[in-house]
């Protein structure tokens, strides 16, 4: 097992309550900060009873985990709580609850390690969490219910108060993956932006001067999804950094071209790339939030190469803020009724023990800090031309997709610029980008 010194001295310092601040985003920036680290780590699934454990929080077993995940050198957690939990009533958010929550950053911290909290759970591994007030004869659209928005609202600013002013804090996140919920919460671009808009607001407001990172997360659909009602647009532009979850499920990615090939292999690369483009800030950072190895997509004795080609390969994208694992801990089996690809997702399995892929992760890291990466020069853009109804030909299987990943494959570095800004001359100066190319 690797244990990088990283950790150690993150803790030490932790101890000592002398935890360095994180960059703000603008600090972040490649250009102006061409040293900044790259951020490595993991999303914590409690390996104890996954987040049902939230019912009889217990510490010890929650600093076990932490302990084992910051011993594999990583320097950040993303947490999740329940939203029934935290809000069963929509005048409610439970003391509780959020002094639980404050408990597990406080004890990541004493692990050294740096916490992103989501804060509206939502949507969790195939699992949905309504608080009951937004269901049956109570149902309240969560995206359009003027009452149900301000709830929301009202929780983060609770949990922002809350956690504000804690050195090892990275910031507050609107919830994991919201627009899983867009099924049984109709909704419209415009409406999911004033949603995006009045949560970040909220968020901003509960951590106050104290700062941190305020951000939001979407599932691929965002991105591929033709007219899916959040858009690449909100990603790359609401929120402090633009975060991807680029799975290897998506577009059936990883059984359509198989599991060692470049497609996937340069995946979370490609996400980055892709968030670049519809960014309005060239300088905008990008967080590849969750990637991971699911089985039988990415079958175990492929997860070590895979995460080590992941890794790397997003880590050369500039701007790139860092990459976090997803997960931590496996789904114990005696938990009935995940899809069977949630089962197998943990660097850790369900006993505790360190897998293969974890150390594989743990030695990448190492050598990461060790010779930080320079980024990659993308001096050539492919040029993306599509509507919101047809944003599926970016990816997995579609036709720009396909044509970025001949051309990585071939060993171009190509950017990802869209057709509106191709012949934006400050523009794509401004990305270091000398020739645009469109796609045959």
């Amino acid at each position: 097992m690797v244990v990088d010194t990283f950790a150690a001295d993150k803790r030490q310092t932790a101890a000592e309550g002398q935890t360095a601040a994180q960059p703000s985003p603008e600090q972040a920036r490649p250009e102006e900060d061409p040293i900044h680290p790259l951020r490595f780590g993991v999303n914590y699934t409690p390996r104890h009873g996954w987040f049902h454990s939230w019912h009889d929080f217990d510490p010890a077993r929650a600093r076990a985990d932490l302990d084992a995940i910051a011993g594999l050198g990583l320097d950040h957690v993303r947490v999740f709580h329940l939203w029934p939990l935290l809000q069963p009533n929509r005048t409610l958010v439970r003391t509780a609850a959020v002094d639980q929550l404050a408990h597990l950053v406080d004890l990541a911290g004493e692990a050294g390690l740096d916490v992103m909290v989501d804060g509206v759970q939502g949507h969790l591994s195939s699992f949905d969490f309504y608080p009951e007030w937004t269901r049956s004869g109570h149902h309240r659209n969560v995206f359009t219910d003027p009452e149900a928005i301000d709830a929301q609202a009202a929780l983060l600013r609770t949990l922002g108060r809350a956690l504000a002013g804690r050195p090892h804090l990275l910031g507050l996140q609107l919830g994991n993956e919201l627009n899983n919920l867009v099924e049984h919460n109709p909704v419209t671009p415009d409406e999911v932006d004033h949603y995006l808009d009045t949560l970040l607001a909220a968020a901003r407001d509960g951590l106050g001067e104290s700062g941190g990172l305020v951000t939001h997360s979407a599932y691929d659909a965002a991105w591929y999804g033709d007219d899916h009602p959040f858009t690449p647009q909100a990603s790359a532009r609401k929120g402090d950094l633009t975060t991807v979850h680029p799975w290897v499920f998506s577009g059936d990615c990883a059984r359509r071209y198989g599991p060692r090939s470049p497609q996937v292999g340069h995946l979370a690369e490609y996400g980055t790339e892709l968030a670049k483009a519809y960014a309005t800030d060239p300088a905008r950072p990008v967080w590849v939030q969750e990637t991971g190895a699911p089985e039988p997509h990415i079958p175990a004795a492929d997860a070590p190469d895979f995460a080590r080609a992941t890794v790397r390969n997003a880590a050369g994208c500039a701007g790139l803020w860092g990459v976090t694992w997803w997960c931590s801990h496996d789904v114990d089996r005696s938990l009935a009724d995940f899809p069977e690809l949630e089962y197998t997702l943990g660097l850790f399995d369900s006993t505790g023990r360190p897998k293969p892929i974890a150390e594989a992760l743990a030695e990448t890291v190492a050598d990461l800090r060790a010779a930080p990466p320079a980024p990659e020069t993308r001096d050539t853009a492919l040029v993306l031309d599509c509507t919101p109804g047809t944003r599926s030909v970016s990816g997995p299987g579609g036709a720009y997709f396909e044509a970025w990943m001949r051309a990585r494959a071939d060993g171009g570095r190509p950017a990802v610029v869209l057709a509106g800004r191709a012949d934006d001359a400050e523009y794509l100066a401004a990305r270091g980008i000398k020739e645009v190319v469109r796609p045959s």
